[in-house]
């Protein structure tokens, strides 16, 4: 498996297919509140697998002097085999280049645990956003 930077509009559409499985039709996130105005600013990345078929993706873009990470998605049948972590890893070495020292993403309630394991830390009371329970978390990385 790797982790690639959408660099033409054929990856950014795998970005895309990806995010539309897992968001719009596992979790039924409305395609207009999953597709939105901060997709020509931000950083898409890519997870394919052996084959080199897109298994995952997420996006990153700055406010603030601050990271925002968002969309990690990865298809069920690439799930529990440290594909997530591979998204994130790629998303963080990325913002570490750009010297961006604080990461910050809106974790779904059932995913804090992932995150945790990577360093980041629950910095909100519960909210929704999309019809699911949501916590802000944040990690230092410079």
């Amino acid at each position: 498996m790797f982790v690639k930077i959408a660099e033409n509009s054929q990856e950014l559409e795998n970005a895309y297919m990806i995010r539309k499985k897992v968001f719009v039709q596992e979790q039924n996130v409305p395609l207009e509140e999953e597709i939105d105005e901060y997709e020509k600013e931000s950083t898409h990345f890519v997870l394919y697998d052996e084959q080199h078929q897109p298994i995952g993706a997420g996006r990153f873009r700055v406010i603030d002097n601050i990271g925002k990470v968002q969309r990690i998605c990865v298809l069920s049948s690439g799930r529990k085999n440290g594909a997530g972590a591979m998204i994130m890893n790629a998303i963080e070495e990325y913002a570490i280049q750009q010297e961006v020292p604080q990461l910050k993403l809106d974790s779904q309630v059932h995913a804090i645990h992932f995150y945790s394991k990577l360093g980041y830390e629950i910095v909100s009371d519960e909210f929704m956003d999309a019809g699911i329970p949501h916590k802000t978390m944040k990690k230092t990385i410079l």
